[in-house]
């Protein structure tokens, strides 16, 4: 089996969150996955996710991996792997966002949307990781009617999570 890896060191600010979504869309791309397929639109959502945990939860500089695997079968698509280290310590709390809370969906937005999460301890920090099975079922809803594809108030990440939860359903 084949896996290619990448990685991108990410600053402890919230602006590099922007950047490793450019990043990961660039690498994407070339690793196959068309920038308008609805797989590379959950799995940036899922990278702006992880990412701005690390950042915003702990302070700290981290480390953004992808991780494109192949199946034995002719070559035929795998799973896309997430990976979000930092030096942090502190284990991930997943909350559960009250209706106009601005904040506070992140891992529930990456249990939904992933097939597979989780974290473990690495060095000093840990790393948080999550899957996407590239031959999985996703199919596209459209919009209710009257949506705006943002939430009030959302910013960067908040409107992409908004317009995904609207927007992709993922079967598992």
């Amino acid at each position: 089996m084949q896996v290619l890896q990448v990685q991108l060191e990410v600053g402890p600010d919230p602006a590099e969150v922007g950047r490793a979504r450019r990043w990961a869309r660039s690498r994407l791309v070339g690793s196959g996955i068309r920038d308008d397929e609805p797989l590379a639109e959950t799995l940036i959502l899922l990278i702006s996710e992880l990412v701005t945990n690390a950042v915003v939860h702990t302070g700290c500089p981290a480390v953004l991996r992808m991780l494109f695997g192949l199946t034995g079968s002719a070559g035929a698509p795998g799973t896309v792997r997430v990976e979000v280290a930092d030096a942090s310590c502190r284990p991930p709390q997943q909350r559960h966002a009250a209706g106009e809370d601005t904040n506070g969906r992140g891992l529930e937005l990456v249990d939904g949307l992933a097939d597979r999460w989780g974290w473990q301890p690495e060095g000093a920090g840990k790393r948080i990781w999550c899957e996407v099975d590239r031959g999985a079922p996703l199919i596209q809803l459209p919009l209710h009617s009257g949506a705006q594809g943002t939430a009030p108030g959302a910013g960067d990440a908040g409107r992409d999570a908004y317009k995904a939860s609207q927007a992709v359903t993922h079967l598992a």
